[in-house]
């Protein structure tokens, strides 16, 4: 019973939902995180600052991975 339903959407087609142009206001938003995140962590590592203080950059990571995977599944 459940082989059939996976077998309909198997040869299902992904339609991207968004344009071009806010695929690629997602990818750079996602560079752009991805920057912050790097300069902050060099930041951190330059300074010597607790290990736990890299915790705080968490969510500027978490953004950075958001845009791309945004970008990349054209949602």
């Amino acid at each position: 019973m459940m082989s059939g339903a996976m077998d309909n959407m198997i040869g299902d087609i992904c339609v991207p939902n968004i344009s071009t142009a806010e695929r690629r206001k997602r990818l750079a938003g996602g560079i752009f995180s991805l920057a912050i995140g790097l300069a902050g962590l060099a930041g951190l590592v330059v300074l010597d600052l607790n290990l736990w203080w890299r915790l705080a950059l968490f969510p500027v990571f978490v953004a950075a991975a958001s845009g791309y995977f945004q970008w990349r599944e054209k949602t």
